[in-house]
């Protein structure tokens, strides 16, 4: 911006407000396009998955827990969070039999269940991702059967082949709700 010499503070501060604003509008046009999916994505183990942005609450650091006894091994006991008690689940071990070994990158996923929520212990967050009709269009069957009924297609966002996960399945699951031992 060679006129900037020519500019006063003020001046150049408000050529930086117009800039700002319409890079803004632009970045909240694009978030609202027709035919955009946004979702958190995550890793559970070695696998990656996003779920809706709307069925996700909260992401939380893994606060202190208290065990609760005759459970399943999925089921590591009960978080205080902001005065509720809510379970929280290894992911890993519930999908895939493994436990997750907590790391500083380890988070809850809360997730509304029923007459409360529940806390999904996962390996890592990534923030939001955004799927466009295109990537959805190009998206690949689930083909794990551990994971067929949570995760129709796996959608490639980058990089990344992410399974869509959907917690409003999981929560209903049979075995999900049943952590008594």
């Amino acid at each position: 911006m060679n006129e900037s010499a020519n500019l006063s503070p003020f001046e150049i501060l408000a050529h930086y407000e117009r800039l700002s604003l319409a890079h803004a509008l632009d970045v909240q046009d694009k978030m609202e396009a027709p035919g955009l999916w946004r979702g958190i994505g995550y890793r559970v183990g070695s696998r990656l998955f996003v779920s809706a942005i709307d069925e996700i609450n909260e992401l939380l650091a893994v606060p202190a827990l208290t065990p609760v006894p005759l459970t399943r091994p999925w089921l590591l006991g009960v978080a205080n969070v902001r005065g509720n008690l809510v379970p929280v689940i290894d992911f890993n071990r519930f999908l895939f039999g493994e436990r997750t070994q907590p790391t500083e990158r380890t988070r809850l996923l809360i997730v509304r269940q029923g007459g409360g929520s529940v806390a999904l212990m996962v390996d890592e967050v990534f923030g939001q991702r955004t799927v466009d009709e295109e990537q959805r269009r190009g998206a690949m069957r689930e083909d794990d059967p551990r994971l067929t009924r949570f995760v129709e297609e796996r959608v490639e966002v980058g990089p990344q082949q992410l399974g869509v996960f959907s917690m409003k399945r999981l929560v209903r699951a049979p075995d999900f709700r049943q952590a008594a031992a």
